[in-house]
């Protein structure tokens, strides 16, 4: 296998773990948790999902022949407060989503060697993939810390358990 081959195959595996803990936190929350906020600085789960959502089609939808920043994204309007139904968010998240996979997908090993613009910004394919690699881990990370916060003791780990390193290992190591 080539590395650009392997490169993409393993870039998709972690954006799929992203989006599964994120599903996995969202699937611990009742309704009224994806609006919750600390404070007027904060933002809720449900402006979190608008946001990775928003990005996702605007940098993913004809990705390799146009601007990241598509004209008609209205990015602050993402971060506004809108009462959308638990149904609703997780439908924007699957939008999202599906045409961020979808287009990853599609990218060949040739693709990586070309040249993207992100509000105007030359990028190559691997940068700009990374680039939403960590923007996109640091949101589902700020959704997963809310949760737990909203959660406390009645959170289900999503990860490693603390004090279970040691067991979890030797379980993987047939032990």
């Amino acid at each position: 296998m080539s590395i650009g081959v392997d490169y993409l195959r393993v870039v998709r595996e972690r954006f799929e773990v992203l989006k599964g803990q994120g599903e996995k936190t969202f699937a611990q929350l009742r309704e009224e948790d994806f609006h919750w906020i600390l404070n007027g600085a904060s933002n809720s789960i449900a402006v979190l999902i608008q946001h990775i959502s928003g990005n996702m089609v605007s940098r993913w939808t004809n990705f390799l022949t146009t601007d990241g920043e598509k004209p008609d994204r209205n990015r602050d309007g993402e971060f506004e407060t809108k009462r959308m139904s638990k149904a609703q968010l997780l439908v924007c998240w699957e939008d999202g989503w599906r045409v961020f996979l979808d287009t990853l997908e599609s990218l060949n090993e040739q693709d990586l060697e070309k040249i993207v613009h992100i509000r105007g910004q030359a990028h190559s394919v691997i940068d700009a993939i990374e680039r939403q690699m960590a923007h996109y881990a640091a949101h589902i990370g700020q959704i997963l810390f809310i949760g737990k916060q909203i959660k406390g003791e009645q959170w289900e780990n999503l990860s490693i358990p603390k004090g279970k390193s040691d067991a979890y290992t030797n379980a993987m190591n047939g032990k």
